[in-house]
């Protein structure tokens, strides 16, 4: 989709978002992409295919759509959607490990990501190592001869810990490792890690994608032809692909992005401003903040510091159950990324799945999902429940 004054210049984000893979219908004209409701496709003599559609499982126009959109928002060349991001994390390790094979998570790991591996995974005879991601040569020091994976997340869900996706990509590349990179917290928007040396990029895209909790699914990016095949036929055989309804639904949510965006991370620095005076509160993880150990990283990989924002409560856990019970205004679920603000303890809800583990998360941790409501707002809808 090349700019029709300069063809060499590749189109802006916003741009990107609305135009790629969402040409005018050609039989109709109509300029949004129509729902595709169908579950199989008439064919012109046996093996005829239009388009090449045969069975919606197998491609749907809609998907197809969707997933043009999604690898031009990565700068990817091939992008596959998927009925959820597990779907999309499963779909990712059956294709790259096999029984006997090791990988590289991080020590922070979002709990279904981590129950899926630990849990599910492990039966297969796949290992793990946990590490922290913000330390480069405890990464290295993971690798073992058999790690085929390197997972990253950055920031991380929930302690927001930045990985330098560049320094991590060489060091598994080294070891002969895949480097795949968990980009939901930051978006398409905010970070682009392909461009910084990952292999593949992962999304649940009923996050910020999506934007409006109303749609689950996921994503995977990357310009690997051959990763890609293998991909495609996961997401075809095991059949993890999302409705039309649901892949329209999260093109639509596409569309805005980029103006989400700005104004989750907007927010999100008036809450964080807010929650630093407060002295109810003990700590604030922010990468946006100079004294964040990953703020230098984060400042340089991404476009702005994003819409999460996690707080450690002075009075411990009574106290973090205390402050999601009396917000107004942050509505407390899990989830996250929508234009709604969200409150939750990751330690009961979320991550309730790394309880005993090495993953396990504080018990006086909360999680906040900055949405796009008034800022002011949200700051004194906080400040209301912490003086409870």
């Amino acid at each position: 989709m090349p700019d029709s004054r300069d063809p060499a210049r590749t189109p802006g984000f916003a741009t990107r978002a609305i135009h790629a893979g969402q040409a005018p219908d050609p039989t109709t004209g109509s300029v949004i992409v129509p729902i595709h409701a169908t579950s199989t496709y008439a064919q012109d003599g046996v093996g005829g295919l239009r388009g090449g559609y045969e069975y919606s499982r197998t491609g749907n126009p809609t998907r197809t759509a969707l997933q043009e959109c999604l690898a031009a928002l990565e700068g990817g060349a091939h992008g596959l959607a998927f009925s959820s991001g597990m779907a999309a994390t499963d779909a990712l390790i059956r294709a790259t490990l096999r029984p006997g094979d090791h990988l590289v998570i991080p020590d922070d790991a979002y709990g279904g990501t981590f129950r899926l591996i630990d849990k599910v995974f492990s039966q297969w005879g796949i290992t793990h190592t946990p590490v922290p991601l913000s330390d480069v040569a405890a990464v290295r020091a993971a690798l073992q001869p058999n790690t085929r994976l390197v997972w990253v997340e950055t920031p991380t869900n929930p302690l927001l810990n930045i990985a330098d996706i560049t320094a991590i990509a060489e060091v598994a590349h080294a070891g002969g490792a895949k480097l795949v990179v968990d980009n939901t917290f930051a978006s398409p928007y905010l970070q682009n890690p392909l461009a910084l040396g990952a292999d593949v990029v992962l999304h649940s895209t009923t996050k910020y994608v999506g934007g409006h909790s109303d749609v689950v699914g996921g994503a995977l990016v990357t310009d690997d032809g051959e990763l890609r095949d293998a991909l495609a036929f996961l997401q075809n055989g095991a059949g993890g692909v999302p409705g039309p309804f649901d892949a329209w639904l999260t093109l639509r949510g596409a569309k805005t992005l980029a103006l989400r965006m700005e104004q989750h991370s907007t927010n999100a620095e008036l809450v964080v401003e807010a929650l630093l005076r407060n002295p109810a509160v003990a700590s604030v993880l922010y990468p946006g903040l100079a004294e964040h150990p990953g703020h230098a990283v984060a400042a340089r990989q991404m476009r702005r510091f994003g819409g999460m924002v996690s707080l450690r409560m002075a009075g411990g856990r009574e106290a973090a159950e205390k402050l999601c019970a009396a917000t107004e205004i942050f509505t407390l679920a899990e989830s996250l990324g929508g234009v709604e603000s969200l409150i939750e303890l990751p330690a009961a809800m979320t991550h309730a799945s790394t309880v005993g583990s090495m993953l396990e998360v504080p018990q006086d941790l909360v999680r906040l999902s900055v949405g796009i409501e008034d800022g002011a707002d949200l700051v004194s809808d906080l400040e209301q429940a912490l003086a409870r």
